[in-house]
């Protein structure tokens, strides 16, 4: 359609809303095969290159999107997009990995009862609480694109090349964050609490100093923040979440995560027509102080629940799911 002639607004939306469920699908599958793919003291590693992955498209894209964009013109931009998504279909498609030997059950024996997500998230509370917390940083984390735009704009006076040159900051710190997540010292709880109070000043600075620099740094500490956050969560969520239950926490985490983006999007573009770009990042920090209290807050209850996940992956008796 792009090639053809104008392509329709509806369409784009239409377009974005497909790869947004595809992507849905996907993510929560390939968390979920982590654990089975390698050994239990390599959880962290493997999901810190799995983040990676994510951040390397991010620092790419941003980076050659705008280039793409300068160098030709819709058709370009489609086109490249469709190649990339083949192929990832086609290496996805190649790939071989090996797979656990299945216990197999007794042929007489009941089929194991499959769990409601409503039943998972009820028997995991310390999770269901950091997960809301999660969300609430969300929805004020995920605003730096509606807001950094708005601030080039705004208060730098400069093109999209600083806005690509922003979310490149934002990439590569998430990069480094992956990678050095879980080698940081310290319990999850902890050090999500401090990455989130360094995330709410990292994201207030371009509020307080208008200068490239400082919005730049600001993008590299928030990305490195969330980098790590996500590494050292998602592997406790790897340890504390029965096996059986993973495919749908995952599930569940995804949504609840990704729900917040469109409310983060149309919360602070609303306020983009009523405040500054500078007051909007101080928005961003002080709501992210509140969210870095409660998990801190979280912290006695995850060490407990921490101290009782094994420490080697072991079979859940069938009463003892929750």
């Amino acid at each position: 359609m792009a090639h053809a002639g104008t392509l329709p607004v509806a369409a784009a939306y239409a377009v974005g809303l497909a790869l947004a469920a595809c992507q849905a699908v996907f993510d929560p599958c390939l968390t979920t095969s982590v654990p089975e793919l390698v050994e239990d003291a390599d959880i962290e590693a493997a999901t810190g290159f799995e983040l990676s992955t994510q951040s390397v498209a991010g620092l790419c894209g941003g980076l050659l999107g705008p280039l793409v964009v300068d160098a030709g013109s819709l058709d370009a931009v489609v086109a490249a997009c469709a190649a990339a998504y083949l192929l990832a279909a086609l290496l996805v498609v190649s790939a071989r990995f090996p797979h656990p030997t299945a216990v197999a059950a007794p042929a007489d024996g009941p089929a194991p009862e499959r769990r409601t997500l409503r039943r998972i998230l009820a028997g995991l509370p310390f999770i269901r609480r950091v997960l809301v917390c999660f969300a609430a940083a969300n929805i004020f984390t995920t605003a730096v694109y509606v807001v950094m735009p708005l601030y080039t704009r705004q208060v730098l006076h400069a093109s999209g090349s600083t806005v690509a040159s922003l979310e490149a900051a934002l990439g590569a710190g998430t990069l480094v964050g992956s990678f050095t997540g879980g080698r940081l010292p310290g319990r999850p709880v902890a050090v999500g609490s401090v990455c989130l109070t360094v995330m709410a000043a990292a994201l207030a600075l371009p509020g307080l100093f208008s200068h490239p620099a400082a919005a730049l740094g600001s993008m590299a500490v928030a990305g490195w923040c969330v980098g790590v956050i996500g590494v050292r969560f998602v592997a406790l969520f790897q340890r504390l979440v029965p096996a059986d239950d993973k495919p749908g926490f995952f599930a569940v985490m995804q949504a609840l995560l990704g729900a917040t983006f469109p409310v983060s999007s149309l919360v602070f573009g609303a306020l983009g027509d009523q405040l500054t770009a500078r007051t909007l990042c101080l928005a961003q920090g002080a709501g992210l102080v509140p969210v870095a209290l409660a998990l801190w807050w979280l912290g006695d209850r995850g060490d407990t629940a921490a101290r009782r996940a094994p420490t080697a992956p072991a079979p859940v008796p069938a009463g003892d799911a929750s």
